[in-house]
């Protein structure tokens, strides 16, 4: 069995969305400075870099991040890799979703572009259709591979709210680059801060 670390570093440099505070990861104190010990300090919004969205995020009143059960966060996970280049669709879905996943990461072309310098609008997205099919199998679980898994631009958020009005947990930006499609078991550990929309993770798969 191997680890791999699916995660995006933190840093001043990560991509960011559009209109949002950038991450900020500051050294406040250095024992060169003359201090006892070094302390950094790390200003991000619950939405930057590798994320969980609890239902909170789009359903007023519904499920916080602190509330989600390691049972839903931890466990058996099915990479799908997207060939389409634009979207996710239930009809490639079908074709490739093996019964009796509770957790399904999509690898789309965006995992081979978080080397670019800058954010990407044109990332791959899920499609509403892609996301009732996912809410049929009762999936507890869904990751994808930049920011957001709606399309960019929408208002409406559709494919956000039909997963989580389901009590769907969606992990966004994770980078599958060097993850070969199949099955893996995933460990998925969001910041536990209370009465949060979402928070950063650190996310692992072990296969």
């Amino acid at each position: 069995m191997k680890y791999y670390d699916i995660s995006i570093p933190v840093s001043n440099h990560m991509h960011n969305w559009p209109g949002d505070e950038p991450a900020q990861v500051v050294v406040s104190k250095t024992i060169d400075g003359g201090h006892d010990s070094n302390i950094t300090v790390i200003k991000m919004h619950s939405h930057c870099g590798t994320h969980l969205d609890a239902p909170h995020h789009m359903i007023s009143g519904a499920q916080k991040v602190d509330e989600i059960s390691l049972d839903i966060l931890i466990g058996k996970a099915q990479v799908i890799e997207i060939s389409d280049p634009k979207q996710i669709t239930a009809k490639e879905l079908e074709a490739k979703f093996q019964e009796g996943s509770d957790r399904v990461l999509f690898k789309t072309r965006n995992s081979n572009r978080w080397s670019e310098q800058d954010f990407f609008k044109d990332f791959v997205h899920l499609t509403l259709d892609g996301a009732k099919f996912l809410t049929g199998k009762k999936i507890k679980l869904v990751g994808i591979d930049y920011l957001s898994i709606d399309e960019y631009g929408v208002k409406d958020h559709l494919p956000h709210k039909e997963l989580l009005s389901n009590k769907v947990v969606i992990l966004e930006g994770i980078d599958l680059s060097n993850i070969a499609p199949g099955d893996y078991e995933l460990i998925c550990l969001p910041l536990k801060i209370t009465g949060a929309d979402g928070a950063p993770a650190r996310a692992v798969l072990k296969g």
